[in-house]
């Protein structure tokens, strides 16, 4: 073979050589990058507190993943202090929902008193009724701010669900009548348990039935179901009132939130009870949902753990 020939075959070697290694070194390059992608899409998905983790001689790649691993430090020193931030926020509302409570008592107080003297002041009734709004706000307030804080004592135990769905009930019975509204309750005879606080359910329930016959006066209907489910024991508490647009129900439970619909009618008068229904659902290891048919029927759903006989 002449050595021109050889030569050009040694350079044709040598060029191929050389497009191999930059192929599999780009090839190398690429996978490494997405594997960084899939990662960073993990943690962000996940919101966990994990680097990412390349092995790699590439100074570049090593450089990326440094910066990358510096700004997910950033990320979760920031995450900590906002979540500081939160909690302290939380105990000074509840600290000043406290502080207030005391003065509106000692209102409340010297209002009763001069009613009994003057009771057919109608001034002073307005006033007193006023005065007892503001209290129950506050206590509201008061009641988010504790459970926010993590600082409300709820005490889990077995309960019976049947029995308090039917207290719950009977409390709303009198109101029900008033208003002529069908009631319709599917609650076992026997004894039904879940895991739970007797007062918190009681405080969920009293809010739920609250808003029905609130909201659920034009179609005149309440329903309450107990229902078992597997692991579970769901309450279901229906109106047949205007319902809630779908784009709202997903908000309603959100601290302070209300809307108006067409007819200029509040979701919740005040934007806490149903945070703090859904709160207390929470603590108690279950949850609150709503699926509400508009002008057909609205159904809040209270979830908690099934527990054995």
């Amino acid at each position: 073979m002449p050595a021109g020939w050889f030569l050009l075959l040694v350079i044709a070697a040598l060029v191929v050589i050389l497009l191999y290694q930059r192929f599999t070194f780009q090839k190398g390059i690429q996978t490494k990058l997405e594997q960084i992608s899939r990662k960073l899409e993990e943690i962000s998905e996940t919101d966990s507190d994990e680097k990412v983790m390349v092995f790699t001689d590439n100074s570049a790649l090593m450089e990326l993943t440094g910066e990358i691993n510096r700004l997910l430090v950033d990320r979760q020193k920031m995450k900590a202090e906002f979540k500081r931030g939160e909690l302290a926020s939380k105990k000074m509302l509840s600290n000043i929902s406290h502080d207030i409570k005391t003065p509106m008592t000692v209102i409340l107080g010297y209002l009763e008193i001069m009613r009994l003297s003057h009771a057919e002041d109608e001034m002073l009734q307005k006033v007193e009724a006023k005065a007892k709004q503001v209290m129950e706000l506050i206590n509201q307030f008061f009641t988010l701010a504790k459970l926010e804080a993590g600082d409300a004592e709820i005490t889990l135990s077995r309960i019976d669900i049947s029995e308090i769905c039917r207290e719950s009930a009977l409390g709303f019975y009198e109101i029900l009548m008033q208003k002529e509204f069908e009631v319709e309750l599917s609650i076992p005879e026997r004894a039904v348990y879940a895991q739970g606080e007797k007062n918190a359910l009681e405080r969920i329930l009293f809010n739920l039935l609250s808003n029905a016959v609130r909201y659920g006066s034009d179609g005149k209907y309440l329903g309450i179901c107990l229902r078992e489910e597997e692991g579970s024991v769901a309450i279901d508490v229906t109106d047949q009132g205007k319902g809630i647009e779908k784009e709202f129900a997903d908000r309603i439970f959100e601290r302070l939130y209300t809307m108006e619909d067409s007819r200029n009618r509040e979701i919740q008068g005040n934007g806490l009870g149903l945070t703090i229904a859904k709160n207390l659902a929470v603590s108690m290891g279950g949850d609150l949902s709503v699926d509400s048919i508009p002008g057909i029927k609205t159904t809040f759903t209270v979830r908690l753990k099934k527990m054995d006989y």
